[in-house]
């Protein structure tokens, strides 16, 4: 085998001391710099960096390309859920302040009559529209159609997580293109 430590190389190992605890300075009392990989930048006269001619002085907008691989159908039928019970209070609600405010017009005192009339005979009153429609009926109809969205909605989010895990693993995802704010 041969020797490739060179004298110096060889005197160091035989001295036994570990390359941490070697002097650092070189032959002449200068001490050691490993060489640069790439050159130092230039500067001016007053010591601030001058740009490189053709070089951009205007920030660029850094993009990156994301593949959405997968979604826990857990945690999206967490927020499915949340999500649609946000909506089904605001559907009772809406439904709520469109009754007051229809009421307030005189909507159904109009057409309660009109249709009591068309539906009346000589012994009876006919339909009445405003008991069939009071505010706690239709409060009550609206709170049953909301509980049942809540239920559908989560579970089609749910089943729509599953499926979208299942074409994901054939196509790969779908891609995005992210850019950063300035």
């Amino acid at each position: 085998m041969t020797e490739t430590r060179g004298p110096q190389g060889r005197a160091e190992y035989e001295s036994g001391t570990l390359p941490g605890e070697r002097d650092k300075s070189a032959p002449g009392g200068q001490p050691y710099h490993p060489p640069q990989a790439y050159p130092a930048p230039q500067r001016g006269a007053d010591g601030v960096r001058r740009p490189r001619t053709g070089a951009r002085t205007t920030p660029r907008t850094r993009k990156a390309r994301l593949r959405v691989a997968k979604a826990d159908p857990w945690s999206v039928m967490k927020v499915s859920f949340l999500l649609s019970i946000a909506l089904g209070i605001c559907t009772v609600i809406a439904a709520a302040v469109l009754w007051m405010v229809m009421d307030a017009m005189g909507v159904f005192s109009t057409v309660g009559g009109t249709i009591s009339e068309a539906t009346g005979s000589n012994d009876s009153n006919g339909f009445d529209l405003q008991s069939f429609l009071s505010l706690p009926r239709v409060l009550l109809f609206t709170s049953i159609i909301a509980v049942i969205d809540v239920v559908l909605a989560t579970a089609l989010a749910t089943l729509g997580a599953f499926i979208y895990n299942l074409s994901a693993g054939f196509v790969g995802g779908i891609e995005l293109t992210l850019a950063e704010d300035e």
